[in-house]
């Protein structure tokens, strides 16, 4: 007869054992790596992400550099570069106080550095540098859509119409990426002149009052003094010019196009970045479920079918729509209910929230349902490498969100998402997953273990776990 103690026939069965654990982070994408919309592809004649990756670092080397050097020096400063902090970074880097400012401006836009209660800390991006192609490429986009901010304004144009060319680039970048080529400076000053014609338009158009008396509507208009009359006039394709070289100088010091004798060109990077903004608009307007203007709960639901990339962009869109405190109120409150799936989606959805969301993250570190995920949001808050996060969490906190995302696996993906998620949990066998997980006491505990039974082709191993399921429904050992 053969023993009858099954935990030690486990424990001695090999084909019970875990492969080497995978990094928890790789858990809690387990939901999202699965969604069924594949992203789109860039045009043809893009390059592959490596090689704009390799063109990114090399216009940001003079940011991780100085925020290198801020990460060993300790003490740069907070915010702008101190007159000391300056005279060390010009020393050890050997660059001019003029490029040195301007690098730790790249640096603080583009996520190298991160001020945290007035001190400086390396970005996450800059510990994922060397090896994450797109922490790399996000921190270059960063830099891109801040060009107005390290490339200041003529200080003789009003601020208004500078603000209104600003708003007007995307139409600029637009009819660059779509001529795949060298555009006129000439035909760019037209649609410039153009696009801001219609926004002066808009902001300066009077609505029409229906209960305006007729002899008030009747009534002369007064003069316009000279100040007023120049503030509405449209500004005319001359005045724009300098704007215009601005704008391209600019964007042309991010590396986003090049200038040529009376032309402009986008760079690879920029054609790419054009084609990533053109495609989250349509992503947010072709929405099905018209998640922007939807509660957090069905917003989460509609971006659950996106990759992460839309998702993140459908997140800000949903969250510019709202205030800050309403908007992080309602994503906690969705983390807090039956759907784990929502819950990581939630969190996902506070991390583009950032520092304003920490307050909300923190109060909830006591809850045991959230508190793995609110222990990882703030690790990575503070600067932690986000394959490493989950360091932080002890092995029952582990385990709890590896039964967590087992649970919105189990609602939502599909039995071999199940049966891969099987191999990113922290212990290294069955008999010891199915004994801590039985401890923890996670309400969907049973749930998950017929689910991942049912799904798994090895029939020992669905059997060992079929028979825990039981014992956790019955209330045995």
């Amino acid at each position: 007869m053969t023993s009858r103690k099954p935990d030690e026939q486990l424990a001695r069965n090999p084909r019970l054992r875990l492969v080497p654990s995978q990094p928890l982070a790789s858990a809690r994408r387990a939901v999202t790596s699965g969604r069924n919309r594949q992203a789109p592809r860039p045009p043809a004649g893009t390059p592959p992400r490596s090689e704009l990756a390799r063109q990114a670092r090399a216009v940001l080397s003079d940011a991780v550099g100085i925020a290198r050097w801020a990460a060993a020096d300790r003490d740069p400063g907070p915010g702008s570069l101190g007159p000391k902090a300056l005279e060390r970074a010009v020393a050890a880097l050997d660059l001019t106080p003029a490029q040195a400012r301007t690098a730790w401006d790249r640096a603080k836009l583009s996520g190298l550095v991160e001020l945290h209660d007035g001190v400086v800390r390396p970005g996450w991006r800059l510990h994922a540098w060397d090896r994450d192609e797109s922490a790399v490429l996000r921190g270059w986009v960063a830099l891109f859509d801040a060009w107005s901010l390290i490339h200041p304004a003529p200080d003789d144009v009003d601020p208004g119409v500078v603000a209104e060319v600003v708003e007007s680039v995307p139409q600029v970048l637009s009819l660059l990426q779509l001529s795949a080529g060298p555009v006129t400076v000439p035909a760019l000053l037209d649609l410039l002149a153009q696009r801001v014609a219609e926004l002066h338009e808009e902001r300066c158009e009077i609505p029409y009052d229906r209960a305006t008396p007729a002899a008030e509507s009747a009534a002369p208009a007064a003069t316009p003094d000279p100040e007023t009359a120049a503030a509405t006039a449209v500004p005319t394709a001359a005045a724009l010019v300098p704007l215009l070289r601005w704008a391209l100088e600019g964007l042309a010091s991010v590396g986003a196009l090049t200038l040529g004798e009376g032309q402009a060109t986008l760079t690879p990077l920029g054609n790419w970045a054009v084609w990533v903004k053109l495609e989250q608009i349509c992503v947010a307007a072709q929405s099905p479920a018209g998640n922007i203007e939807q509660s957090a709960q069905d917003m989460l639901r509609g971006c659950a079918q996106l990759t992460p990339g839309p998702a993140r962009a459908e997140y800000r869109a949903w969250l510019a729509a709202r205030t800050v405190s309403s908007a992080v109120s309602e994503l906690v409150t969705v983390s807090r209910g039956e759907d784990a799936l929502l819950r990581g989606l939630a969190f996902e959805a506070l991390r583009v929230v950032g520092a304003p969301a920490e307050p909300a993250v923190r109060a909830v570190v006591d809850e045991p349902q959230l508190r793995p995920y609110a222990l990882i949001w703030l690790a990575e808050y503070e600067g932690a490498d986000p394959e490493d996060a989950q360091g932080i969490l002890t092995r029952e906190e582990s385990t709890w969100l590896w039964v967590d995302t087992a649970a919105a696996v189990a609602d939502h993906g599909d039995s071999e998402l199940l049966v891969r998620h099987l191999d990113s949990a922290v212990q290294g066998n069955v008999p010891t997953l199915i004994q801590e997980v039985r401890a923890i006491g996670h309400p969907r505990t049973v749930q998950v273990l017929v689910a991942l039974a049912a799904a798994h082709p090895d029939p020992a191993l669905a059997k060992a776990v079929r028979r825990a399921a039981f014992q956790v429904h019955t209330g045995g050992v």
